[in-house]
């Protein structure tokens, strides 16, 4: 796989993205991002310190209906490193990456479609290993170095998360990592907000959950851990 360093870009999945036209797999790396982005176009800050990557991957005969895959795989490779390096991580579905019940790592993947088919997939990852946050972060995000105490050097993290992004059938290790499941959340559907005991999580992605008693499907929330 051809590797791109970076040290700074917009955002390490526009560039890669931007170079799809090369039909070639590509992995990007940026020290910092300028315009790191999340799920929703939210902002992702990206300062120095941190792991900005994406993968680029070109695929053959990749049916759409398993894209799920490839968000197991990301948000598992995460937990795997984080594991290896001391942590507890949870995935807070789909793929958000916590530990101690902050946010850790954001995980963003665009995919190009060709029929039924995913031709491509950029799967970005920003994990925090002891860059600064922003002060209106620090109760909600964390870092490495917060949660561990050890000061890991970007290459070390980066390394390790490479290999388990490549490793093959890491997305079967998604479920040991899920978190919350048992515990009552709120289910942010639209403008509604839902109460919801969680359940598991299926083969396609969708979220089971416990609504008033009754056993519901999810295709898209977003949980939040704050009850009110």
């Amino acid at each position: 796989m051809k590797r791109i360093f970076l040290e700074e870009t917009e955002s390490t999945n526009e560039y890669a993205k931007a170079r799809r036209g090369l039909g070639e797999d590509l992995l990007v790396v940026a020290r910092k991002q300028s315009g790191g982005r999340g799920t929703k176009g939210r902002s992702f800050s990206s300062r120095e310190g941190g792991v900005y990557l994406s993968k680029l991957t070109f695929y053959k005969d990749f049916p759409s209906a398993n894209a799920f895959l490839i968000m197991q795989s990301a948000a598992a490779a995460v937990c795997e490193t984080l594991v290896t390096l001391g942590l507890q991580p949870k995935i807070k579905w789909p793929n958000d990456v916590f530990v101690n019940g902050k946010k850790i790592c954001g995980v963003l993947i665009e995919n190009a479609l060709s029929g039924n088919t995913i031709a491509s997939s950029v799967v970005g990852v920003g994990l925090n290993v002891y860059n600064e946050l922003p002060e209106e972060l620090l109760e909600i995000a964390t870092t490495i170095f917060a949660e561990s105490g050890k000061r890991f050097a970007v290459e070390e993290v980066e390394s390790l998360l490479v290999k388990f992004l490549c490793e093959e059938n890491i997305a079967e290790k998604y479920a040991r990592h899920l978190g919350w499941l048992g515990e009552e959340v709120e289910l942010l559907v639209g403008e509604k907000r839902v109460k919801a005991v969680l359940l598991s999580v299926d083969e396609r992605g969708g979220l089971w959950a416990s609504v008033d008693g009754e056993k519901r499907r999810f295709a898209a929330a977003e949980i939040s851990l704050r009850v009110r």
